[in-house]
């Protein structure tokens, strides 16, 4: 076989990747939000890693303030991956399913999405009114602050799981997005 023709073939088995949506000033201006959290994250870690192996000290605020970091990442991050339906789905079985069947399953999902984060609402708020009087140790930043990004991730999350909905109702064939 030829270079040309394997070059066809290769091209005629693999799927076309679908066409990347333009992003908006809002998702960017959020991306960059993340990316300098993680990278401040990384830079903290690095210089208390510098600190401890040159100078043989640390800084504690500096894995204080690394770990509230984190925190911010995951539950930010949480937020970008329920946006962009990059979220873990185990749709094995519902794949299996037809049309009719599948819409059904789709929606009882999202339903029990809305459940767990409403939960996780609830919970978060909750924590957040009893560490409102709580300070961290070496930075003393209010943990209710830290601990507030909880419900806002789970707040969040609500309002795509809502948007899913809404479009999983509206549209004639299955709602995978």
């Amino acid at each position: 076989m030829h270079d040309e023709d394997r070059k066809d073939a290769v091209s005629e088995q693999t799927p076309e990747a679908a066409p990347e949506q333009p992003r908006s000033t809002s998702q960017l201006i959020f991306e960059i939000f993340c990316a300098t959290l993680f990278l401040a994250m990384i830079g903290l870690v690095f210089y208390n890693a510098v600190l401890r192996k040159v100078f043989n000290s640390s800084y504690p605020p500096s894995e204080e303030w690394a770990r509230f970091l984190f925190i911010f990442i995951t539950f930010f991050g949480a937020i970008e991956g329920f946006y962009r339906k990059r979220h873990i789905a185990v749709d094995m079985f519902a794949n299996l399913l037809g049309a009719g069947a599948r819409k059904i399953v789709d929606v009882l999902a999202i339903l029990c999405g809305i459940g767990a984060m409403a939960l996780l609402l609830y919970g978060g708020v909750i924590n957040v009114l009893q560490t409102m009087d709580t300070y961290s140790p070496a930075t003393g930043v209010n943990l209710g602050l830290i601990n507030g990004t909880l419900p806002i991730m789970a707040f969040a999350a609500i309002i795509l799981q809502l948007r899913d909905l809404k479009d999983c109702l509206t549209k004639h064939s299955d709602c995978k997005g």
